[in-house]
């Protein structure tokens, strides 16, 4: 409603890009439009010159030479894990976890080696155009908190795992602190929470049942690596008679809050009952690749309807959490899986690092497109750079040339988070020289 008839609409913050990629509608790129914003909400997409006319904007941005998306979201994290960047490299999965990993971890894991770690990991994500993360570790209470006072956009996984750790010594406790995490923030605009048992080789049966009985009654998404290793199947076969995802399925996991990360050991079947039950598949091609873990088939999950979403993993893995890299690796390496160039395409890449990574994490309704009624979860990205040039095509530069140093500027919510490069609200040099004093402690930790 304006204010009078003769008068135009106040809103908080307009945006005005050379392009607009919504998202929804699918391959969409509007030229010359703008985006307006009141309170946290989008309330307007139009044509540049009528949002002018149709609204006094507290703020006007104006990036002619830049589009704006929404903020990707990185499906698949472990952002404390940012201090262990480049510890262990170069190794198959379980030797670098059991042998380099793990150890390391026991020795500094606790509330201060999470909200450190999880701040660096905002910070790069922040400038790497990412608004939103589903996290996947120890100290959740932690973590929140951390998202929270930065105001950033994630849904955090209460680990469940079947050994003590300096979260938790018993299976009650998990459950207890699972549940505590819960009830603090379940009214939370940003944060929300989920179940995160670990993996099925690291999960007992009594466990998943557990996880499966308290997320159907607290509707609450279960955040699960599962199937990323030929090993895992063959593991699982000999202990338990089943792959993992028949077992999964037996314990009545397999539904439409199960978010199945890596997913490279996949039968046609398999794919197929995925799509059915509406399980959503987070695709992580750079730390897969990395390991030597196998290549999902991503193409084949998305043309058989299977929600599908891109994530980084950990950077102790991958080794960062540049979502553009991400997508780039994801849709060059779909073409060479389904031995097929049209597989996975530019405008498909794009939906899956936001709208569909929304949508795995229970958060569709309120950001991963540009749609009014929607949160203000948005990134400018600049094309003018000689790295972009010349600008055929969008959706095709967006995948196949940006790099994230592009990444202009970034809100949450409708609130600046990153303004011209510069973050804002955060103290760059005293993150980098936090973070080098964790590399000291954990060199006299190793030696």
């Amino acid at each position: 409603m304006s204010d009078s008839p003769h008068l135009p609409e106040a809103c908080d913050l307009l945006i005005e890009a050379g392009y607009v990629v919504p998202i929804e509608p699918h391959a969409v790129v509007l030229e010359d439009h703008a985006v307006a914003i009141r309170d946290s909400e989008i309330v307007a997409i139009l044509p540049r010159a009528e949002a002018r006319a149709r609204f006094r904007a507290t703020q006007v941005v104006s990036r002619p030479e830049a589009a704006l998306m929404p903020g990707l979201v990185n499906a698949h994290t472990h952002n404390p894990m940012t201090l262990l960047r480049g510890v262990a490299d170069d190794l198959p999965l379980m030797t670098w976890l059991q042998q380099h990993i793990w150890p390391v971890e026991a020795a500094v894991i606790g509330p201060e080696f999470v909200a450190d770690g999880t701040t660096l990991a905002i910070a790069e994500m922040l400038r790497g155009g990412t608004t939103c993360a589903n996290e996947n570790y120890f100290f959740g209470d932690v973590q929140a908190a951390v998202y929270k006072k930065h105001g950033f956009r994630a849904l955090i996984g209460a680990v469940i795992i079947d050994f003590p750790t300096a979260w938790a010594k018993t299976d009650d406790e998990y459950f207890a602190k699972a549940g505590e995490l819960h009830d603090q923030w379940r009214t939370d605009p940003l944060i929300g929470t989920a179940f995160a048992p670990h993996a099925p080789y690291t999960v007992n049966d009594a466990n998943f049942e557990r996880v499966r009985m308290l997320s159907d009654q607290l509707d609450m998404q279960v955040h699960l690596h599962t199937h990323e290793t030929a090993q895992e199947i063959t593991d699982s076969i000999k202990l338990h008679g089943q792959r993992p995802l028949a077992r999964l399925d037996r314990l009545g996991l397999v539904n439409d809050r199960l978010i199945a990360v890596h997913m490279t050991q996949l039968t046609e079947a398999e794919i197929h009952l995925c799509a059915e039950r509406g399980v959503s598949v987070v695709h992580c091609p750079e730390s897969n690749l990395k390991l030597a873990s196998g290549f999902c088939p991503a193409c084949a999950l998305q043309r058989a309807g299977v929600n599908l979403a891109i994530g980084t993993d950990g950077c102790a893995s991958n080794n960062d959490l540049d979502m553009f890299s991400e997508n780039r690796t994801a849709a060059i390496l779909a073409k060479a899986v389904a031995d097929d160039a049209t597989a996975l395409d530019a405008a498909t890449t794009l939906r899956a690092s936001t709208l569909g990574g929304a949508r795995a994490l229970g958060f569709g309704e309120c950001i991963g497109s540009i749609e009014v009624g929607k949160q203000a979860d948005l990134v400018c990205v600049d094309l003018s750079a000689l790295e972009t040039q010349p600008l055929h095509n969008v959706l095709s530069q967006l995948v196949y040339a940006t790099g994230r140093q592009q990444v202009s500027d970034v809100w949450i919510a409708g609130k600046p988070k990153l303004v011209q490069r510069e973050l804002v609200g955060m103290d760059l040099p005293g993150i980098i020289a936090n973070a080098r004093q964790w590399r000291e402690r954990i060199r006299h930790i190793r030696a």
